[in-house]
């Protein structure tokens, strides 16, 4: 899919050579080079390059993830790629959603974050425990260009948590179908599943 909000047109392909991931989380840049193994590409992290990180002011995970790509592919002069992922609880509005990371605090704690979504859901009279996580991927090149793509995973939160495999919200998520959270899931298992597994799926189709 196009970014630029134009007729439609031919989707870019992304060529061999270097890509600049644009994220300065560890957990998430293995990740998702991970998913681009075999394609060709030296992945090298914002946070390797000194990057700094943009402000996320857009309103959905698809705008800041576009904002992200820009960002980085105008500094590096290289091709990259954003993601933007959260978790949205249905029995809060949809919340934490694009502030998903911001719920850690300053220090991205998500200990803190899940902890505090199971507050709020405790603070209610037996709410229901659904929910689903979003990963939005920008694509994007130092002329502008940009292609997106939007993933998602749905199931049901667990307490306490469990597991330490995986990153930000794994450990209370338990995926439709299974009885693992991701926390508990070996990557290549959650990615099959996942929300990112997902949107990767669509843009390996689309642009190699």
């Amino acid at each position: 899919m196009s970014g630029e909000g134009k007729e439609p047109q031919a989707i870019r392909k992304l060529q061999p050579g270097k890509l600049v991931i644009a994220s300065h989380n560890a957990g998430k840049v293995r990740e998702i080079a991970a998913l681009l193994e075999g394609r060709g590409l030296e992945v090298i992290s914002a946070g390797a390059l000194d990057l700094p990180e943009p402000e996320e002011t857009g309103t959905t995970f698809v705008m800041n993830a576009e904002l992200k790509a820009r960002a980085a592919a105008d500094l590096s002069g290289l091709p990259a790629l954003a993601d933007d992922s959260g978790l949205c609880v249905d029995s809060l509005g949809g919340d934490p959603g694009i502030f998903s990371a911001r719920w850690g605090g300053e220090n991205k704690d998500f200990g803190h974050a899940m902890r505090l979504i199971e507050d709020k859901l405790a603070a209610q009279d037996d709410p229901p425990r659904d929910a689903h996580f979003v990963c939005a991927l920008a694509l994007a090149w130092p002329d502008g260009h940009v292609e997106w793509f939007e993933g998602r995973v749905d199931g049901t939160l667990v307490w306490p948590p469990r597991g330490d495999k995986g990153h930000g919200y794994d450990p209370v998520f338990v995926p439709e179908g299974h009885e693992q959270t991701f926390g508990e899931m070996d990557e290549p298992a959650k990615n099959e599943i996942s929300h990112r597994g997902d949107a990767f799926r669509q843009m390996v189709a689309a642009v190699f």
